[in-house]
């Protein structure tokens, strides 16, 4: 009896590593299409000025592509203007995630990092901005954007009345 628990035990146990251990499920082309279509609707619903209509449609690209953290810089930028601080708040921590997973599986591009600060600048999080500032500046010093971002054009940049007004 004892070693029938023990099996059951660690079968529990197994599936449970298991299941923690998968990975999300790979996007496929025809939902990235599908988000490119819905993310095209919601600038046009923009320019109509049918923001919770854009609102929607962007919500829904980013719940079929939630590694595209532009989608979700769009959205916390949409939720902003409408004051809606704490959608903002988590459209850009999702952007920030996505920028910094994007950098990870890719090191030799330093845009989804350059994105990262921008969007943890938005968040207020200036130190964790800045530090990641010198993690580009260390890894990517010959990159012309990464040349332009200097800590100076960083606080230009968290300074500018177009910025403050996306900022939390």
């Amino acid at each position: 009896m004892s070693r029938l628990l023990a099996a059951a035990t660690a079968t529990v146990l197994l599936l449970a590593f298991t299941a923690c251990a998968r990975k999300a499920p790979e996007i496929t082309s025809l939902q990235r299409k599908e988000a490119a279509s819905l993310v095209s609707e919601a600038e046009f619903a923009l320019a109509m000025r049918d923001f919770g209509r854009a609102e929607e449609l962007y919500a829904k690209a980013t719940a079929l592509c939630p590694d595209d953290g532009s989608y979700w810089l769009d959205l916390g930028a949409l939720r902003r203007r409408a004051d809606k601080r704490d959608g903002a708040r988590q459209a850009y921590t999702e952007a920030a995630k996505a920028y910094a997973a994007a950098y990870k599986a890719d090191r030799k591009n330093p845009q989804p990092l350059l994105q990262q600060i921008y969007v943890e600048a938005l968040l207020g999080n200036t130190k964790t901005a800045l530090k990641l500032l010198k993690q580009a500046q260390a890894d990517h010093g010959d990159n012309p954007g990464v040349k332009k971002l200097t800590p100076e054009a960083f606080d230009r940049m968290i300074a500018d009345p177009g910025f403050k007004a996306q900022a939390l």
